[in-house]
Order: C-alpha cells, then structure tokens, then sequence
C-alpha cells in the first residue's frame, strides 16, 4: 500500500489519498466489500445510507485524519474509479448469458447490494468536500442534474417493412393467436400505406408523440437506428435507405433531435462491420443532407465485450457510446451517472471515444422477464429512484425508451411521468 497525493498550484497543504494495488485484482466474486458511515466524520454523503466500499475488509476509523496542512483518507477512491469505469471486471468474464453478455446478477455492485447507487460519483462527493476543508479558497465546479432520452429504433414500423408472405403470417397470428381484429384489418393498411413515409395509423410510429414530448420538456431525444442484419432472427427488417427512413430521418434532424448507430446483432465480437454500419449511416445522412458534430449510439441488446466493442466503437470514429447498462438488472454499471472518456485497461492507453452510462431501459423495469414491474406505481418509483440517485449527485439521468413501449396510454404516462419527475 501506498498513497496518491492530491497539491494545488501555488497553495499550501495536500489530500493523501490511500493506494491499494491490489484491492481490485482477481475475479469479481473475490473482491471483497464493506462500508463506510459518514456520521461523526463531518463529511455529508451525497446519498443517504451507508456507502459501499469494494476492494477493502475494512476502513480506518476514522476514515479522515488530519495531517499538517491536510487530509489523509483512507480508502482507495481513484483506485475503485479506475476499475468501475473501465469494466475491469468484465475483461474476460465466463459468467455470460444466453446473449452472451455480462449480467448484472453476475456483477459486484449486485452481489454487494450497490447496483442502484452510483458510488464513484458519491466517493468523488466525499473528496469535494474533503478539497473544500483543506483549500477553502478554491471554488469547485458546482454539476447541474439532466436527463437524457434516447430510443432504439429495433422496429420503426409494426408490418411495413414485410414482405407479402410474412404480411400474410402476420395477420393470421393477428386473428388466430392474439385474437386482435382491429390489428388484423390494419395491416395490409400499414404495409401498402409505407412509402415516401411512415403510415401514420402505425402503432409503432410514435417518433411524432416522442419529439413532442421531449420538446414539451426541454430535452433532445436520441435516435439510434440499425444499419445491417448480423443476425436475419434478431435485427431489424427494415434498410436505413427506404424512403419512409430517409423521411423520418430528416425530420428527427429539421426539429434538433440527434440520429445515432445500433449496431447488429454479432458487430460487438466485429469492429469491421460495425464500421461498416457506421459509414453507412453517415453516407445516408450526408446524402439527406444531415450534418452532426458528435456520432453516437448504442449495441443492439445490449450486446458488449470488454474491451473489444470498445475499441470497436473508438476504430470506427464514433464519438461516444451508451451502451453500458445491464438489461436484467437497471442501475449504475459503471458506478457514474457521468460521461466519461474511455480507457483500454488491457492496452492501457486512452481511446478516442466517450462513455455514456446508461442508467435504465423500459423492458428491464417492466417486462416480466426481467424486473416485472409492470407499468403502475411500482415501476415509477424504480423509474423515479434511479432519477433521483443521479440529481443528488448533480449527474445524468439516461433513459432508453423504445418506440414499440408507447402502444398504451399508461405506458405513455409513465413515460411522461418519469421525465417530469
């Protein structure tokens, strides 16, 4: 053990901060955890509670000692930051599921009971203050809490892209499996009425009602479309050169919303093809006349290998990512509701890429193959909890909602509901 050692410029004094180089190696289920209680300490947490400590058995007591001219803490702050962020734990994990991605019941924060709290920001909290006691004159940056709404664009349209056949399938499941009439008679109405743009009696188009909403509220929605078929049963139907696209694309950029990537299927094991899919969307909106100064998007399911589709996103000149959330669990993966530059722990070097960590998906709260909480009072305060974890810490909340999870008036409210709250 040794101690990182924070000066400022010009001033007297310094912060000791504790050095463990070995508190976070091995496996994740190795890595011990314990907590810390900022009562009696005089350091006011950002969360109320006990907060998690991964890589330690114990903590001194106190945790903050004086020095001349200083602080020492003893508790390993940029060593956790370090290895939360950059996913550390993932790098080679075996524990995967049927999707082959890391899950949050495999994870650390899940076992040790700290998914739901994003706990570098509140470690980084604990330090402010601690910079505050020993260079009172310093005036730190004060962060302002935001939400941020993006939508994976999987299905823009219900039946418009299918082909006669699989229209004709489609129907019969509508009559004789869902028993929906109503869907049954809209269908051939659907997929004959796409063309030069969406049919507006699509269920699925409610890219109108989401720029509307997001517009009421002051936000900027994100929309990440796939540009390829890795996988024919799991990606999308439709091609990003169809008119009725090329339209909606357009309109998303005309009202200042953003047009991102959502890879294939198998592009996050495929950094050549997912570069493939990035220079197809950028050619379609250069030729659509659609100019952005930054290029996002998302892994379609959520599909994510430490680090190759980070480097695979960073190759293919993409500006950011926001990709790391758990699909079965919501919460704080990367223990920051903070955009972050990416780094490559396995090269050890920085990557020409943002991380922007995504907090919570629809699904994951409501379907019932995940949290099953359905679309009541449940479900919004999950929703409304995560939301409020990151404004205590001054961060972003970021929230994927699909456009397919809009097809009932209370999934509809809860929506509204979540983004007024």
């Amino acid at each position: 053990e040794d101690r990182w050692v924070l000066t400022v410029l010009g001033l007297d004094g310094c912060i000791e901060v504790l050095r463990a180089h070995t508190s976070f190696d091995g496996p994740a289920r190795t890595i011990p955890c314990t907590q810390w209680c900022a009562n009696g300490s005089g350091l006011q947490p950002a969360i109320a509670g006990a907060l998690a400590a991964p890589g330690s058995t114990t903590l001194p007591n106190p945790l903050l000692t004086k020095l001349a001219g200083g602080f020492r803490i003893g508790y390993d702050i940029f060593g956790l930051a370090a290895w939360m962020m950059t996913r550390h734990e993932e790098i080679c994990a075996e524990e995967l599921d049927e999707y082959e991605r890391y899950p949050a019941v495999q994870s650390h924060a899940y076992r040790h009971g700290y998914l739901e709290r994003p706990i570098v920001d509140e470690w980084l909290f604990v330090l402010g203050q601690v910079i505050q006691k020993t260079w009172p004159q310093l005036t730190l940056r004060i962060n302002v809490f935001a939400t941020r709404v993006s939508h994976d664009v999987d299905e823009p349209s219900r039946v418009g892209f299918l082909s006669i056949p699989r229209l004709g399938r489609a129907m019969v499941g509508d009559l004789l499996k869902r028993s929906d009439l109503s869907a049954f008679i809209r269908a051939p109405l659907i997929n004959f009425g796409t063309g030069s743009t969406l049919c507006r009696f699509d269920p699925y188009n409610t890219f109108d009602w989401l720029m509307r909403v997001s517009e009421r509220n002051g936000l900027r929605s994100a929309f990440y479309f796939i540009c390829g078929r890795t996988d024919p049963s799991k990606d999308a139907l439709y091609e990003p050169e169809h008119r009725a696209i090329r339209s909606l694309l357009r309109e998303i950029h005309s009202r200042g919303h953003e047009i991102g990537l959502h890879p294939s299927f198998n592009t996050f094991r495929s950094p050549h093809v997912l570069a493939q899919e990035a220079q197809r969307l950028r050619r379609i909106c250069a030729e659509e006349g659609i100019e952005q100064e930054l290029w996002g998007g998302r892994m379609h399911w959520l599909r994510w290998e430490q680090p190759t589709t980070m480097r695979a996103w960073a190759d293919a000149g993409m500006s950011y990512d926001s990709t790391l959330g758990y699909a079965d669990l919501p919460g704080f993966r990367c223990g920051t509701c903070f955009e972050y530059p990416a780094f490559d722990v396995a090269a050890d070097r920085m990557r020409s890429l943002r991380i922007r960590p995504l907090i919570a998906m629809d699904c994951t709260v409501m379907a019932d193959r995940y949290l099953g909480l359905g679309v009541g009072e449940e479900a919004f305060e999950k929703f409304v909890g995560l939301k409020e974890a990151c404004r205590a810490v001054g961060g972003v909340f970021t929230l994927l909602w699909h456009n397919t999870e809009l097809l009932t008036p209370p999934k509809r409210t809860l929506y509204e509901r979540i983004l007024i709250a």
